[in-house]
């Protein structure tokens, strides 16, 4: 009973021991997951031989249980702190990355909106010289047109001048035409009655003579 009582403490003396020592080599060693080697294991073997009363087949195969059973749990803790280690790294540099994006995305937007912005002002000076010339072309064309449209206002009074000239010119001569017609028709008519007046002198003359040669 003696002799299983010290075993069990030798046992988990020997555990933690080299589970302080392990863990420790592994704290040392996590970042080139060197392999684990237990020190002093035929120290361990030779206490459980003189104290425990174990034979040398006995402690090999404790020593090297425990040995294994130490390893595979100091590697499991290896692999876990580094696994936890690296997802720190990743998360650390994910959010190196996300600063990075972030700051590049708000450059960007910061260019973008000075780029369109800076568009912005070259489209409305454009539009703003656009707009004045089109006044000034839309003034140059009421002048020109108000222009045409006065000489064109003084043409027709030139030309209606010129007509009603040429009309007026017309009536007088149609009026001297006429006079001149009527005083042709008068002398026509004078030089018919004095014609008449002859014919019915010489007719009665006639007519006297041959009543003075009947009687």
């Amino acid at each position: 009973m003696s002799g299983t009582s010290f075993t069990r403490m030798s046992l988990m003396k020997f555990v933690g021991l080299n589970s302080r020592r392990a863990f420790h080599s592994t704290s040392k060693r996590l970042n080139d997951f060197e392999t684990v080697h237990i020190q002093n294991t035929n120290r361990y073997k030779q206490l459980l031989m003189e104290k425990g009363k174990f034979e040398e087949s006995q402690a090999n195969a404790i020593v090297n249980l425990m040995s294994d059973a130490l390893r595979g749990g100091i590697s499991h803790v290896s692999q876990d702190l580094a696994k936890r280690e690296r997802l720190t790294q990743l998360t650390y540099q994910q959010r190196v990355d996300f600063a990075k994006l972030r700051d590049q995305l708000l450059t960007a937007d910061r260019s973008e909106f000075h780029n369109l912005q800076n568009d912005y002002e070259r489209v409305r000076k454009d539009l703003d010289k656009l707009k004045n010339k089109v006044k000034e072309e839309i003034t140059k064309a009421n002048a020109s047109f108000k222009l045409d449209l006065s000489l064109e206002k003084g043409r027709i009074r030139e030309e209606s001048s010129h007509h009603d000239m040429q009309i007026k010119e017309i009536d007088t001569r149609i009026d001297k035409e006429i006079t001149n017609m009527r005083m042709q028709i008068d002398s026509v008519k004078t030089q018919v009655m004095q014609w008449l007046i002859g014919v019915c002198t010489g007719t009665f003359a006639l007519v006297l003579a041959y009543v003075r040669l009947l009687s």
